[in-house]
């Protein structure tokens, strides 16, 4: 016996490439748009000798902004760096029982990420041929559930009442609604935390905010739930977030004006998109998210087109899995990114 025997192992999430070179980066979903201007104004006026000084713990001006936006209490709302640390801490505080959690087959790839490091059991629910979800598999008993929508990488968003059948039949366990694209789409869960005290809604300032930078998350649930999570968060680290992203991301929550001007640039730009794809003869189902989960036209293979992108220094993101191995998930750039894509990719298909 060696001592790896006592090392927990697991095979870890892969996250999309970070290039350090300058491409058009169309892999990570990340916004195309820089932060609000009142983020660069709060970050110029930070004294920056607090450095020395440990965050405040409670990221009140934080969670004060963020409550104050939703019409919620703040204490309703955690948050953590990035809706990942949101979503872990949920995992650990959330699942601790021997029920198998529950999450579709096709989604974000850290679920079972998360299950196996803290050993929670689990079973993936399948999606069906057009990648949505069967409320009813969700109906047997279990230890939890995982819904992301709208969901990754396909980018549909599915009904707020398939989304309350599903809470309403999972009383007895904690329902999760991870909806880190909820502002390009679908309606959100998150009026329905006074209706059932087993919700948390999940959300980021990744994505619409243009904050992944700064790594900050945040989650909605029942008084009693969010007690739960900062009890199992100051036995873990009581300081999260760090001074200039608890001033960053309380600057970005309160300028809703630039907010909804990014979100409908986005919007548009992906309308134009999905448009000039159907002219590539690219196929994919409407998007409610920042990017298109596109399948190339017959006779090209997604993998193929994701080299050649690469090669004209285009990053998009390629999942070799089953069931979605024919398809490439694109994040909405700006026009401009995207007219460089379309460039490409008529190149690419002529070139046969």
């Amino acid at each position: 016996m060696g001592f790896e025997d006592n090392i927990r192992k697991v095979t870890p999430y892969t996250p999309g490439e970070q290039p350090k070179k300058k491409v058009i980066k169309l892999n990570t979903n990340e916004c195309p748009y820089p932060p609000s201007p009142g983020v660069f104004d709060t970050l110029n006026g930070l004294d920056w000798e607090k450095l020395r000084l440990y965050p405040d713990p409670v990221m009140s001006d934080l969670l004060d902004s963020i409550a104050e936006h939703y019409k919620v209490k703040p204490s309703e709302v955690f948050a953590g760096v990035g809706s990942d640390d949101v979503l872990s801490m949920c995992f650990l505080t959330f699942f601790a029982g021997d029920k198998p959690v529950f999450f579709p087959d096709i989604t974000y790839s850290f679920y079972d990420v998360w299950a196996e490091v803290y050993r929670i059991p689990y079973e993936t629910k399948k999606l069906n041929d057009d990648f949505r979800i069967n409320a009813g598999d969700y109906y047997a008993d279990n230890g939890g559930v995982v819904i992301a929508n709208p969901n990754a990488p396909t980018g549909i968003g599915e009904s707020l009442g398939l989304i309350e059948d599903i809470i309403s039949h999972n009383e007895d366990s904690v329902v999760i609604v991870d909806e880190a694209y909820i502002d390009f789409g679908a309606e959100s869960a998150l009026p329905l935390i006074r209706k059932y005290d087993n919700l948390i809604v999940v959300r980021t300032m990744s994505k619409s905010r243009a904050m992944a930078g700064m790594r900050i998350g945040y989650c909605f649930g029942s008084e009693r739930l969010i007690k739960y999570l900062n009890d199992v968060k100051y036995s873990v680290n009581s300081y999260t977030l760090n001074y200039p992203s608890i001033a960053a991301g309380t600057a970005a929550m309160k300028d809703e004006e630039y907010f909804n001007d990014v979100v409908n640039r986005i919007k548009a730009t992906r309308e134009r998109t999905e448009k000039e794809f159907s002219k590539l003869g690219f196929s994919y189902y409407p998007s409610d998210t920042n990017f298109l989960f596109a399948k190339p036209p017959e006779g090209h293979e997604a993998s193929e087109i994701f080299e050649r992108l690469k090669e004209k220094g285009i990053y998009v993101r390629y999942f070799k899995k089953d069931r979605i191995s024919d398809r490439l998930r694109i994040t909405i750039g700006t026009d401009e990114e995207m007219d460089c894509l379309f460039k490409a990719l008529r190149e690419i298909l002529e070139d046969r």
